[in-house]
């Protein structure tokens, strides 16, 4: 199979980049029947990530694989976030602990070190045999939501952050097949107008997080208003960060530390 012949295959299974998929599936692999089966995959309609087995995030690699979530360009946003929120509490509160919720593969674990107590914690067991090489110092928890976390991180959380998902459920149908029908539905649905988790998330949060922690939870412009008014529902104060060169929306919630003490 010639570049040329990769290109139109892609070109007519309506890749909009098909010059740049060919190079990258060519670059996977340097055995024809490899390529061959490497585009087979995509023209079925595989996320292009999964078909090569990483994902691009901050300028790293991450693994991912069949069935798991992808993560997206936006999904930097919340990382940049925690990682900021890190470096404030470095060496002023000691080891921070931070917990990435719907983690999925660990893009925002990926993105620190081994200066924080690291935990990511996903319903997938796929998903999380990703984030384990993507983030090798995190302790990995297998559960939904804080039913996956030990008690231990009661009340101990510098840092939550979620990319819980946030797709209303009767526009999962709208999405490309890319994700609609390649990736997990409960990575993709986030109830009737898509912040359901979100509640969840926000209502338990206090009792996790530290004095003076914070949460942050992945959101859209057009239902930020919907998370940050489940987190002050929550006694949590809040503020939205917006990155429109990643497309990017990220809800923060702080937790007083007079709360934090309290909880």
């Amino acid at each position: 199979m010639t570049a040329h012949d990769v290109v139109v295959r892609l070109r007519a299974a309506g890749c909009v980049w098909a010059e740049e998929e060919a190079a990258l599936l060519a670059a996977a692999t340097s055995d024809p029947a490899g390529l061959e089966a490497l585009v087979d995959r995509r023209v079925g309609g595989e996320p292009l990530e999964t078909v090569l087995g990483w994902v691009e995030f901050l300028g790293r690699r991450l693994v991912v694989a069949p069935g798991v979530f992808v993560p997206r360009r936006r999904t930097e946003l919340l990382a940049r976030t925690a990682l900021r929120e890190v470096a404030d509490r470095t060496g002023r509160t000691g080891r921070p602990v931070v917990v990435e919720m719907c983690a999925g593969v660990g893009p925002v674990a990926a993105s620190l070190d081994d200066r924080v107590d690291l935990h990511v914690a996903d319903l997938s067991e796929v998903a999380l045999r990703c984030a384990r090489t993507n983030a090798p110092t995190a302790e990995a928890h297998l559960g939904h939501l804080f039913d996956a976390l030990p008690d231990r991180l009661r009340g101990r959380i510098d840092v939550l952050a979620a990319n819980a998902p946030y797709v209303p459920t009767d526009r999962i149908a709208d999405m490309p097949p890319e994700a609609r029908d390649h990736e997990p539905r409960a990575a993709l649905d986030g109830g009737a107008d898509g912040v359901d988790l979100h509640r969840r998330i926000a209502s338990a949060a206090p009792q996790w997080l530290a004095a003076g922690g914070v949460l942050l939870i992945e959101t859209s412009p057009g239902q930020a208003a919907l998370t940050t008014g489940a987190m002050a529902a929550a006694g949590l104060t809040t503020t939205v960060g917006t990155d429109p060169d990643v497309g990017g929306c990220v809800a923060v919630g702080r937790l007083s530390p007079a709360a934090g003490e309290q909880a």
